[in-house]
């Protein structure tokens, strides 16, 4: 493993660990390679996308980093904590809402403890103040089937964020969307993010979601996937419409797309 997985960081005189670190992390399948020995650190409060081609290996690094599946090699460590193999300590949103269509708004943000532990009524206030803060105070009471593509995906975030976990995995959470609604949600997406200073890491493949949402941007190879560049996103916040537009946004583009369709013989040199 590399030496530096426990790279600290100054602050205030403080030392203190990374928030997430994947260290040289690699998945075979039935003797099929999917993931050859990916790094990736995380600071707290970073918003990181990984973007690559179908196959990648994006949805195997997502369920390593959960807990779901066991890397074959490498591991996973959470402020400095071995957590490979460990379920329970990220929150993990998928691309379908999954919402439970007998239970309403509430019901389904409190879905969590109440499989766990059983929701209290705490739990249900704390659910109400997150949908009102972000856009759902109207429609606690409603079912899934009275929700807009939109509204469930909120929902489902919500349902994650009241797990309280200090790294969220956002798997394609927009993917389903027509355009105008997944441009709308990534402007709310980017509002939560700067009330809550949440630590996420953002499966999309989407470039141009990729880079407005972010503040570094992974590209991976094709199978078996690895980190090939790691591209700071230095644009300003708050992001707006105006940003998508920019020059500095476009050459960031430009520069992700080149690393994705670079021809097969260059990926493999040295």
């Amino acid at each position: 493993m590399r030496q530096d997985v426990t790279r600290a960081c100054e602050e205030g005189g403080r030392v203190t660990e990374p928030k997430l670190v994947v260290d040289a992390v690699s998945c075979t399948f039935d003797a099929t390679p999917v993931l050859a020995e990916v790094d990736l650190t995380l600071e707290q409060g970073e918003f990181v996308s990984i973007v690559g081609p179908s196959g990648c290996g994006k949805s195997t690094l997502f369920n390593i980093v959960s807990g779901l599946v066991r890397p074959t090699s490498g591991r996973v460590s959470l402020d400095g904590r071995d957590v490979t193999g460990r379920t329970g300590q990220v929150g993990y949103m998928l691309q379908k809402d999954l919402l439970v269509p007998w239970r309403t708004v509430i019901g389904n943000i409190v879905l969590g403890a109440a499989l766990t532990r059983g929701a209290t009524r705490a739990d249900r206030h704390e659910a109400a103040r997150l949908a009102t803060r972000y856009g759902l105070g109207e429609f606690l009471d409603h079912y899934p089937h009275a929700l807009s593509g939109g509204m469930r995906q909120r929902v489902a975030l919500m349902r994650t964020l009241a797990l309280k976990a200090d790294v969220l995995l956002l798997d394609e959470p927009f993917g389903a969307l027509d355009s105008q609604t997944r441009l709308d949600m990534q402007l709310w997406l980017l509002s939560v993010c700067e009330d809550l200073n949440a630590t996420i890491l953002f499966v999309t493949h989407d470039v141009d979601e990729a880079i407005f949402l972010s503040d570094r941007v992974a590209v991976m190879t094709g199978r078996p996937g690895s980190i090939a560049a790691d591209i700071p996103i230095e644009l300003p916040r708050p992001r707006g419409i105006d940003t998508l537009t920019t020059p500095e946004f476009t050459e960031l583009k430009r520069r992700a797309l080149s690393l994705l369709h670079r021809p097969a013989f260059e990926r493999s040199a040295p």
